[in-house]
């Protein structure tokens, strides 16, 4: 089975490694219990594109809060299929995750990754979690993940949202996100096949993939600039290195 990295590939590297938010289906152990094609029980789930924006700067998206919910609320929204563990590589505390596969959001259903972040002394905390862990196991490369215990996943459903990652099943196209999501603030390039699309106002970025899976990335709006500075890093390091390219044959002349 492939993984989220190998999946998404470049999709958002810069971003991800920000945000530490995507991670692998395997990583989070078996698929839903739910047929093949059924999502989870998710009365009421609005579908991607809708998500309300509150005025202290936290948001919902996918029937979820954003800043404000919980890993509680996801168990509750998406069932008891909803996996959570501790993500980490080697010299990281890790981040803690739920992974929701299939997920259904209104009429389209895809995979979820929810990042959360526990509300006191968060790096200590996941330490104690990992070094109490069921068991360890590698994931992608040198990456584990680490099974909590009853108890210590009982505290972990207290940690808050602060970021989803969805894959929808359905392919997009510029078309299509424009239809559904409206006119962006911006749309970026990261490389050749990903194009970003940013609606600061609503905390997302729909990420386009000529060659791959459409990747959708929310936040609270107030902590947009956690998406978008590293896109615009990542392209202000692509313009220095083509002046730098382009001024190279003359600097030898």
């Amino acid at each position: 089975m492939k993984t989220w990295h190998t999946i998404l590939g470049a999709t958002a590297v810069s971003v991800l490694g920000a945000l530490a938010i995507v991670r692998g289906p395997q990583w989070f152990g078996p698929a839903s219990s739910n047929p093949p094609g059924q999502a989870a029980n998710t009365p009421g789930t609005p579908p991607p594109w809708q998500v309300t924006a509150h005025p202290d700067g936290s948001s919902e998206a996918l029937g979820l809060q954003l800043g404000t919910g919980t890993l509680a609320d996801v168990r509750q929204r998406f069932g008891a299929d909803t996996q959570i563990a501790i993500i980490a590589a080697p010299g990281e505390d890790g981040t803690l995750e739920a992974f929701v596969d299939p997920a259904q959001a209104g009429f389209i259903a895809g995979k979820l990754v929810v990042t959360a972040e526990l509300p006191a002394s968060p790096s200590a905390t996941l330490r104690k979690l990992r070094d109490r862990a069921l068991k360890s196991e590698f994931m992608e490369s040198t990456t584990r993940k680490y099974t909590l215990r009853p108890e210590d996943e009982a505290l972990a459903l207290q940690a808050r949202i602060v970021a989803l990652s969805f894959i929808p099943q359905a392919s997009l196209d510029a078309d299509i996100i424009l239809a559904r999501f409206g006119t962006p603030a911006a749309r970026l390039r990261s490389n050749e096949r990903q194009e970003h699309f940013l609606y600061p106002d609503k905390g997302l970025d729909v990420i386009l993939d000529s060659e791959g899976k459409e990747l959708l990335q929310y936040v609270a709006p107030r902590d947009f600039e956690r998406l978008r500075a590293p896109l615009q890093a990542l392209q202000a390091a692509q313009a220095t290195s083509a002046a730098s390219a382009d001024s190279a044959p003359q600097a030898t002349r």
